[in-house]
């Protein structure tokens, strides 16, 4: 199981401690085969989470948790007030062993200011938060600093703004480890705080892992949600009587094959409601649910809200986390300012 090793110095702000067991035990309970440990590492010094909202925190490893983890495992350099002062002892020469060791290495918000102050950023490209970057770039000329906050590799090396904790940058890692699928699905149970699945219902209906014996029927299910299907076409598919197919589906995906389909169709219907404007009829043809009153209802059972406030809460979403764009002041030549 890999170990995202989160390392705490005094100060770090509240979310920062709490987003990213938010982030990855949300991708495991959402994806079963998705597991990660999660290991609180303070450092020396190391006393309380700062605000908003101070509080303390017990954490069970000191730097020492950094000292076994192996190539595919994770440190992230949380933010932290005394980013100014630079790292505690002992905190450079763990970070260059567990990176000379093959851990990828975050950082968020002003933990990249711990990270630089390594050196293993010199000649590489790095994010902060946004009011950081200029000082960022003063304290640590060699770094290439990225003024957007944007989510920044370079390397083994992840940095990033620390929006809402670092979710960001956590979702990044997700990426990298899962695909995009998962990160996708992990990002909207997180955010949308929609209806919480029962426990025959809390089983993905993505695209199958590779390794799996239903994978390829999988895959032609889901090019097919907006055809009737019904458990012949399946079983036929995949070369199995109704019962083996019946057998195969709990064994691999934890539901009977119907129950399956239903829900990649409703995972389809969030796709459809969230990138574009389709009128509830259109999605409910698309997905293969027939008719309106037909997709709202199995919506509201599987999700616990209904499609036209599924897709406004989305879009109030990213409305809330997408910056505002400035508009550049008129240059010479350019249109008057109105």
């Amino acid at each position: 199981m890999p170990v995202i090793a989160l390392l705490l110095l005094d100060g770090v702000p509240g979310p920062h401690v709490t987003t990213p067991g938010v982030c990855f035990g949300t991708a495991a309970r959402c994806h079963p085969r998705v597991a990660y440990e999660v290991r609180l590492c303070a450092a020396p010094g190391f006393r309380s989470a700062g605000g908003p909202g101070a509080f303390g925190v017990t954490t069970p490893w000191g730097l020492d948790g950094l000292d076994t983890l192996a190539e595919g495992d994770t440190v992230v350099v949380a933010g932290h007030s005394g980013h100014p002062d630079g790292p505690p002892p002992g905190v450079v020469a763990a970070l260059r062993s567990a990176t000379a060791r093959g851990c990828r290495i975050g950082a968020v918000g002003a933990g990249t200011f711990t990270l630089a102050a390594t050196g293993l950023l010199d000649g590489r490209r790095a994010s902060t938060a946004p009011g950081l970057a200029a000082e960022l770039a003063r304290r640590h000329p060699a770094v290439d600093v990225a003024p957007d906050g944007a989510v920044v590799v370079d390397g083994p090396f992840h940095t990033a703004t620390g929006v809402l904790g670092g979710v960001d940058l956590f979702l990044r890692l997700i990426t990298l480890d899962h695909g995009d699928a998962v990160a996708v699905e992990t990002e909207r149970q997180m955010f949308l705080e929609l209806y919480e699945p029962g426990p025959d219902q809390g089983v993905r209906a993505d695209a199958p892992l590779p390794g799996d014996a239903l994978g390829p029927t999988l895959g032609w299910l889901e090019a097919r949600l907006d055809r009737p299907l019904t458990l012949d076409d399946l079983a036929g598919h995949a070369g199995l009587t109704v019962r083996g197919l019946s057998r195969r589906f709990r064994a691999e995906t934890g539901l009977p094959p119907l129950q399956y389909l239903l829900r990649a169709r409703i995972q389809r219907a969030q796709r459809l409601l969230e990138r574009g404007d389709e009128p509830v009829a259109r999605i409910a043809a698309r997905t293969g649910l027939g008719t309106p009153a037909n997709l709202r209802h199995h919506f509201q059972r599987y999700t616990g809200t209904t499609p036209s406030v599924y897709r406004a809460a989305f879009r109030s979403l990213v409305t809330s986390l997408t910056p505002p764009r400035e508009v550049p002041p008129p240059g010479p030549g350019g249109p008057p300012a109105r």
